[in-house]
């Protein structure tokens, strides 16, 4: 589209910020505080989830596929809050506010558990009432935390885009640290016994972590709500369909307004528009100037809409089938903390000849894998590959994504492999029929998988936190990081459907796959079909991935006060 003269029509003006000059420094002075209580935040779920299943199949009395699915169910739901979360930070709260008052539901969701367990004596209906107490507190929490330490950056030059990239790797170290240390410490307390020392350890650490936020809350940069973005997507849905009989010709303009653009930091001296692009076209005729808007003495938001509103629609429509593909990667993930820890439980886990190994306290392993990945990438693969491709961060973000699920594919072979030789060895000593015999097999054989699992995580978890980050419109950035949290709580729900499908169909073939005994069971075939649903998914996301168009920013001097582009320029102003 070519650029166009100011219409004398258009009444919107830029409101200018007061520039404040800010450092990086203080950025990351301010992200510390933030960090802490995600890291207490992780140390509360994954000290939960970790050793969730061993709590419900040995204390509870849960069968195996019954625990599977309470798990993977808990585990959906609790990714799937966020999305509620994020919609009331973004429309409501702002950011601040909801990672406030959701600490405080989250900390009593767990102080609700610890007293299921002791005063209640393992009461079933308040623990599973505590569970999704804590699984709404985690809602509000998950998508803001993260997203607001990040609004601490600036990125409107090439060096800060650059750090805040940075950021997101640390940032993802700090989160597998508060996700490593209870997977080892509250598996072990509980392996003795220990139920209410371990929950009640999460809630001092959720009740720790939020009195260090409430501390650093002078040093925050806090951006207030924008109100419902559904309201402005609908408009241009409505206008793209009120003017659908117009044609788009050089002699149309296209709208773009200022007044409703705020500059991508409070403190930020520029004001940023977004670039048209040719996807999704359709959509392109709500923000055609035609006679109607001419004549018109106020613009009418649900027949003519601005260039950058059109354009913020189509970046979330550019998401979707990205989001879609991804769903089999958090399946596979989901094993981590079921399947596979109902293999080490029935494998020799001594060491030496007084300390058993808590069958959940090998999830720890991938978490020390992703903090020596983290940094590998950031300081070694990324300079490295910058040399070569010439790329700000070494590989793009879907580049970085595409090698995380191609591993998640290796993860599901080696588990099949494994899980073959652990059942051959249960069936050379006649132990198939004795699934709670501690076979003469070491624990050790799941370390591949594990392995495989971190160095996955640190491409394909990272990657997707910073494209739901970057890619999302700015007013959008809580429910992005909903959005790519969600991908975790759908990928549950799918494991259980697939669960469900395979037992069906392998009963009615004479022979399930999954059952009460895991020994008799055939959770390699169970692996080898994810496997290659991984696979197909893989495929469709390499196509996805060729052809998605990256956000396109255009930084305005704050003296302008109006955009309009022709219709004939496709690289905007």
């Amino acid at each position: 589209m070519a650029d166009s003269p100011t219409s004398s029509k258009s009444n919107s003006l830029i409101h200018r910020p007061i520039s404040i000059k800010t450092t990086t420094r203080g950025g990351w002075y301010a992200a510390i505080f933030i960090i802490c209580v995600e890291f207490a935040e992780r140390f509360a779920y994954q000290g939960l989830a970790s050793n969730l299943i061993i709590y419900l199949t040995h204390v509870l009395n849960v069968s195996d596929i019954t625990a599977v699915k309470d798990v993977n169910t808990w585990i959906g739901v609790s990714a799937l809050f966020p999305l509620l979360g994020a919609f009331i930070a973004d429309s409501y709260l702002g950011r601040f506010k909801t990672i406030l008052f959701s600490s405080l539901i989250y900390l009593l969701g767990m102080v609700l558990l610890t007293l299921s367990v002791s005063v209640l004596d393992h009461h079933k209906t308040v623990f599973f009432l505590a569970l999704y107490v804590a699984s709404v507190g985690d809602g509000g929490h998950k998508p803001c935390v993260q997203t607001f330490a990040a609004d601490q950056f600036h990125e409107e030059t090439a060096e800060e885009k650059e750090r805040k990239s940075s950021f997101f790797n640390w940032w993802y170290l700090g989160v597998v640290a508060g996700s490593t240390i209870p997977v080892f410490l509250i598996p072990y307390l509980q392996q003795k016994g220990w139920w209410t020392l371990g929950f009640g350890l999460l809630a001092g650490v959720l009740a720790f972590a939020l009195g260090v936020f409430i501390l650093g809350i002078k040093t925050y940069r806090k951006e207030g709500p924008a109100g419902s973005p559904f309201t402005r997507f609908a408009q241009v849905f409505v206008a793209a369909a009120r003017k659908w009989r117009v044609n788009d010709t050089p002699t149309n303009y296209c709208y773009e307004e200022m007044d409703h653009q705020e500059p991508h930091h409070i403190h930020a001296p520029t004001f940023h528009t977004l670039h048209h692009t040719d996807q999704y076209r359709f959509l392109d005729k709500a923000m055609i100037i035609d006679e109607i808007d001419v004549t018109s003495k106020k613009r009418d938001p649900w027949r003519l809409c601005s260039v950058t509103q059109v354009e913020e629609v189509k970046l979330v429509l550019r998401l979707i089938p990205i989001w879609l593909s991804c769903v089999m990667f958090t399946v596979v993930q989901a094993q981590g903390h079921t399947y596979f820890i109902k293999q080490g439980d029935t494998m020799n886990r001594s060491i030496g000849s007084h300390f058993q190994v808590p069958p959940a306290a090998m999830q720890g392993l991938t978490g020390i894998i992703i903090l020596f990945a983290v940094p590998t990438y950031d300081r070694v693969f990324m300079p490295l590959a910058k040399k070569f491709t010439g790329h700000p961060t070494g590989i793009t973000v879907l580049q970085r994504i595409g090698v995380g699920l191609f591993l998640s594919l290796i993860t599901m072979v080696v588990a099949a492999l494994v899980e073959a030789k652990r059942v051959g060895v249960a069936r050379h000593y006649d132990l198939l029929d004795n699934p709670k015999a501690v076979l003469p097999m070491k624990i050790w054989w799941l370390l591949p998988q594990y392995i495989i699992t971190g160095v996955s995580d640190a491409f394909a978890i990272v990657g997707l936190q910073e494209l739901f980050y970057d890619q999302m419109p700015d007013k959008l950035r809580s429910m992005g990081a909903a959005a790519y949290i969600s991908i975790v709580g759908v990928g549950n729900f799918v494991s259980i459907a697939i669960i469900d499908i395979v037992v069906e169909i392998t009963t009615r073939a004479g022979g399930p796959w999954l059952g009460k005994n895991i020994n008799r069971a055939h959770l390699d075939y169970f692996y080898w079909a994810l496997a290659v649903l991984s696979a197909i998914s893989l495929c469709a996301y390499l196509w996805l991935a060729k052809v998605y168009v990256y956000k396109k920013v255009q930084y305005v001097d704050e003296t302008r006060n109006q955009l309009r582009l022709r219709s004939d320029n496709n690289h905007g102003v």
